[in-house]
C-alpha cells in the first residue's frame, strides 16, 4: 500500500506529570471510566469455550470497524478501551472490545487462558468479523499485551492481509518478554507495585479455575509464585505447551516478528516506560520495515501518555492511534 499515514503530532505530557511511574499510574486514575452505551455479545470458540465481545455504537455501517485489545489482566471496558472507543467514533469509526478469555468478569469454560503470544483466538474473532462485516475495512488497536498479540498475529500472516485488516496500531508493547519479567523484578516499583498487582488477579483467576486444572503439583508451584516469571515458568509455560518461561517468553515476543509485518502499522512507545528497559526496544527492526510507523517519546510512561490540563487530561495515545486507524483505514 503506497501511502502517507497521518503520523501523530508531538506527545507533550501534561505539566508536572511527566515521570513514567506518574505517568502510568495517574494516566490509569485519570482516564473516564464512564461507559458509552456497549453492546456484549458472546461467541462460542472452536474448542468449545467462548469470548465475550463489547460492541461501541455504530456511527456509520459503512465506516471502518476497529478491534481494540486489552493489556495484561485487563478488560474491554477498562479507561483506555473507553477513551479508544469514543476517539474511533470521533474519527468516524465504530469499535468492538475483545475480552480475552477469562477476562469479561466470568471464567472461561478451560483449563487454558490467554498470554502474550496467544493468537488463535483473535484470528477467529478477525475472520467472525470479516465474515458479518464484508464490506467494512477493519483496523486493530491493541495496549500493551495486547499490543504484543497483534503484532504477533501480524507477522505470523507476513504478505497475506490477515482477514482484512488494512491498518493496525499498538501503545506500550513489551517486545521482549524476558527483558520485561526481568525489569518488574528488578526494580523496586516492579516488585512491590507492579508485580503485586498483576499477580493478585492471576493468582483469583486461578484459584476460580483450579477445579480444571488436573495437576496438583502446578497449582501449589503457581501459589508460591512471587514474580510474573515464576508464574509464567509454573503456569502459563506448561499449560499453553511451552517448555518453561524462557520458551515461553522467546517464542511469543513481538520482536521476533516484526519484520515479517505487512500492514501499515503504528508504534507508540515510551522510553520511561517502567515495563520494559530502554535496551530492549528493538529501534532497528522498527526502522528497518517500511510498514512499520515508530513514534517513540522520552516520556509517557506505560498506557500513559497523558497531556492536556488536569481539569480536563488529553490521551495523545488514543487519539493519535485513531487518527492514523481512520486515515489509512479509509485509504483506498
Amino acid at each position: 500500500m503506497s501511502l502517507t499515514p497521518p503520523l501523530p503530532r508531538s506527545f507533550r505530557p501534561l505539566a508536572g506529570l511527566a515521570g513514567g511511574h506518574s505517568q502510568t499510574i495517574l494516566g490509569k486514575l485519570l482516564r473516564s471510566t464512564a461507559e458509552p452505551p456497549l453492546h456484549r455479545e458472546r461467541w462460542t470458540t472452536p474448542d468449545g469455550d467462548f469470548l465475550d465481545l463489547d460492541f461501541a455504537p455504530d456511527p456509520d455501517p459503512e465506516s471502518p470497524l476497529l478491534v481494540v485489545l486489552h493489556g495484561l489482566e485487563g478488560n474491554a471496558r477498562r479507561g483506555y478501551c473507553m477513551e479508544s472507543y469514543r476517539a474511533a467514533a470521533a474519527a468516524g469509526m465504530a469499535a468492538v472490545g475483545l475480552n480475552f478469555r477469562a477476562c469479561s468478569g466470568e471464567p472461561n469454560l478451560r483449563a487454558r487462558a490467554y498470554h502474550s503470544g496467544e493468537t488463535e483466538d483473535l484470528r477467529f474473532v478477525l475472520a467472525t468479523l470479516r465474515e458479518r462485516f464484508a464490506d467494512r475495512p477493519l483496523a486493530a488497536l491493541g495496549f500493551s499485551l495486547g499490543g504484543n498479540v497483534l503484532l504477533k498475529y501480524l507477522g505470523e500472516h507476513g504478505a497475506e492481509e490477515p482477514a482484512g485488516v488494512r491498518a493496525a496500531a499498538v501503545v506500550s508493547v513489551p517486545y521482549d518478554l524476558s527483558a520485561g519479567a526481568d525489569r518488574l523484578q528488578d526494580t523496586f516499583m516492579g516488585r512491590t507495585l507492579y508485580s503485586r498487582y498483576f499477580l493478585r488477579s492471576l493468582l483469583e483467576k486461578v484459584e476460580q479455575k483450579a477445579h480444571l486444572v488436573d495437576d496438583d503439583a502446578m497449582l501449589e508451584g503457581v501459589r508460591a509464585a512471587r514474580t510474573i516469571r515464576a508464574f509464567d515458568d509454573a503456569l502459563t509455560a506448561p499449560l499453553h505447551g511451552f517448555l518453561d518461561a524462557a520458551d515461553y517468553y522467546h517464542r511469543s515476543s513481538s520482536a521476533r516478528y516484526l519484520d515479517g509485518i505487512r500492514v501499515p502499522t503504528l508504534l507508540l512507545h515510551a522510553m520511561d516506560d517502567p515495563f520494559l528497559p530502554r535496551s530492549a526496544v528493538p529501534l532497528r527492526a522498527m526502522q528497518n520495515n517500511p510498514s512499520l510507523h515508530p513514534v517513540i517519546t522520552e516520556q509517557g510512561g506505560h498506557v500513559g501518555f497523558v497531556s492536556g490540563r488536569l481539569a480536563r487530561p488529553r490521551f495523545w495515545a488514543e487519539e493519535s492511534a485513531a487518527r492514523f486507524l481512520a486515515g489509512v483505514a479509509r485509504s483506498p
